[in-house]
């Protein structure tokens, strides 16, 4: 990874200024993600509000940035579409109870049996994921309501500003580090686009835009008018299947005119982040029946909520860790962020999680401490009551530069010669975990793909791993000295290492290389102890660790109760030897 975050020392103005920037960039990201859920913007906005001041204050990581994001909106969009708006806020209410719970057992440590490949992929996914979403900002809709790429001078100013962003960030840091160069990079091009807005004609701007340096209130404008647009032509579409007369000229043109009719006639609230306080959902919604049939709807939603924030969550929190070189609180974390859902749900929010970006933005311009991330969501929260307006002026070309710069220190290039470095399944594991991500833009179940391939991949190696050294004591006795773990994957190997019919007599099964670790290490245990006492012969088991030899105990009293021609064993505590008859055991 680039040396974009290096290590810094906690200063008051510097958490100050950084959450002041993730601030900024919080605005666009919780306005995209609410119209991919199907709500208000404003929604979104209170979510980001709620989400980051509570998992600031509350949760396992200092500097982490919290708020709505796409994964959580991408799983509640079908509970909106489906079962309405009133659904969500109880269903978001129970993904952070159920995210409290995960927190009080004690669960978060599981994010350390997350392999180095797989972080590797997630992050290099991510940086992808992150790039893509900001070739949108790259767009306008047109008066079909269909988004098509800007053109013109529009473009070419859009670009030139992006470019300077990114020099800005770059560069500042060479010169001062008395203010974050994110920040510097926003104030500054955002009066250059709001000079060149007031001074170019409007012919330059592009399709439907207000402006020729497009701004965050035209992607807000444009958002707003793509969903009516889908929302006309859904309804045109539904008549024309009851009428049977889709292919009528007439109606078509017709429907070409409901379109713009719908973009124009537009809600205040989906071109505005101006909103007052929030108040709990249930008084501006209607409130649904409690009862087993709505917990039953809600449930799945709530479930899915829940990890997918956890994972993101714990998975941002170990890359802030690596970055700072400072250990997080992966149990306090899970807390943390179920009472940020409890919260924002009651609240009326489309509930929220670590947000990576973010983070790195606040990590990058010297936020350390729980102090930015409860800033920048208090500084959210003043923008929507006081300063909305003034954020609508911001170019987006200064925020999508931001991010990209993100972007190229996110990507771990290192990464990239890593082919024929490391062994060839963790490669594969970490280009499978990044295509992934980069593809379907679901980091959660990615990063449990990869643990699941990561996790085959060992127990596949490992199956071959079980073999044995074959020597005899002065007694005749055989004596298989096992090297190599026994569980359920090796247990096919560990079989075909005896030789019942051939061995002599007595036979002693040697531990003291190896251990069992499961039930399915037992059991072949016993179907080889079985084998022998066909042959009539005598098997032995010596040097068996202590929680080994309670395993094989209570396996024993349970075998015995379900077969009747259970063998016998004889568990030796010292080593075989020449002073040590073969047939002593305990």
């Amino acid at each position: 990874m680039l040396n974009l975050f290096s290590s810094r020392p906690e200063n008051l103005k510097n958490e100050f200024l950084s959450g002041l920037t993730v601030a900024l960039a919080l605005v666009p990201e919780a306005i995209a993600f609410a119209f991919v859920a199907g709500v208000s913007p404003i929604i979104g906005l209170y979510s980001a509000f709620f989400i980051g001041l509570i998992a600031a204050v509350f949760g396992g990581r200092p500097g982490m940035i919290s708020g709505a994001t796409g994964a959580m909106a991408v799983v509640v969009v079908s509970l909106v579409a489906i079962h309405g708006l009133e659904y969500l806020f109880p269903a978001v209410i129970l993904c952070g109870i159920i995210q409290l719970i995960i927190g009080s057992a004690q669960l978060g440590v599981l994010i350390r049996m997350v392999p180095h490949s797989v972080m590797l992929g997630f992050v290099n996914g991510l940086a992808i994921v992150i790039c893509m979403a900001q070739f949108g900002s790259f767009k306008t809709v047109n008066s079909f309501g269909d988004l098509e790429a800007i053109e013109g001078p529009a473009i070419w100013i859009m670009l030139s500003l992006t470019a300077l962003t990114m020099a800005i960030i770059w560069l500042l840091p060479k010169l001062t580090k008395a203010a974050p160069a994110s920040l510097v990079a926003i104030l500054v091009v955002s009066g250059i686009g709001i000079t060149m807005n007031h001074l170019l004609p409007k012919e330059m701007a592009a399709t439907n835009q207000n402006h020729v340096v497009m701004t965050v209130g035209d992607m807000l404008a444009t958002n707003a008018k793509v969903a009516a647009a889908n929302q006309a032509k859904s309804e045109l579409s539904l008549r024309a299947l009851d009428s049977a007369e889709s292919s009528n000229e007439p109606n078509s043109i017709a429907s070409a005119a409901n379109v713009e009719a719908a973009m124009s006639n537009l809600d205040p609230e989906a071109t505005s982040i101006h909103a007052g306080l929030p108040t709990p959902f249930f008084l501006s919604y209607a409130l649904p029946s409690m009862t087993l049939e709505t917990l039953w709807i809600i449930l799945p939603y709530s479930v899915i909520l829940a990890a997918v924030g956890l994972i993101e969550s714990l998975m941002t929190l170990t890359l802030i860790d690596e970055i700072t070189e400072t250990q997080g609180n992966s149990n306090r974390e899970c807390l943390g962020q179920g009472f940020a859902n409890i919260l924002c749900g009651f609240f009326g929010g489309m509930g929220g999680c670590a947000m990576i970006g973010q983070s790195l933005i606040n990590v990058e311009s010297g936020g350390r401490s729980r102090v930015s991330g409860a800033f920048a969501a208090c500084s959210l929260l003043t923008f929507v009551l006081f300063f909305s307006s003034w954020i609508e002026m911001i170019p987006m070309a200064a925020l999508v530069g931001v991010m990209f710069m993100v972007v190229i220190g996110t990507f771990e290039w290192a990464s990239l010669k890593l082919y024929k470095k490391v062994p060839t399944t963790d490669f594969i594991v970490m280009v499978v975990v990044t295509l992934y991500t980069a593809v379907m833009h679901d980091l959660a179940s990615a990063v449990i793909i990869g643990v699941i391939v990561s996790s085959l991949a060992f127990a596949f190696k490992h199956a071959k791993n079980v073999n044995a050294e074959i020597r005899f004591n002065e007694h005749g006795a055989k004596i298989y000295q096992l090297h190599g773990p026994l569980f359920f994957a090796s247990t096919t190997q560990f079989k075909e290492i005896f030789d019942p019919k051939n061995d002599p007599e007595c036979v002693v099964i040697d531990f003291y290389f190896t251990k069992v670790y499961d039930h399915s290490g037992l059991e072949a245990i016993h179907s080889v102890a079985q084998k022998y006492q066909q042959q009539g012969k005598t098997l032995h088991l010596t040097h068996l660790s202590q929680d080994c030899q309670q395993m094989l105990k209570n396996a024993q009293e349970l075998l015995s109760f379900q077969m009747m021609d259970e063998p016998q064993f004889h568990v030796s505590t010292d080593r075989f030897s020449k002073e040590e008859p073969a047939t002593s055991s305990v």
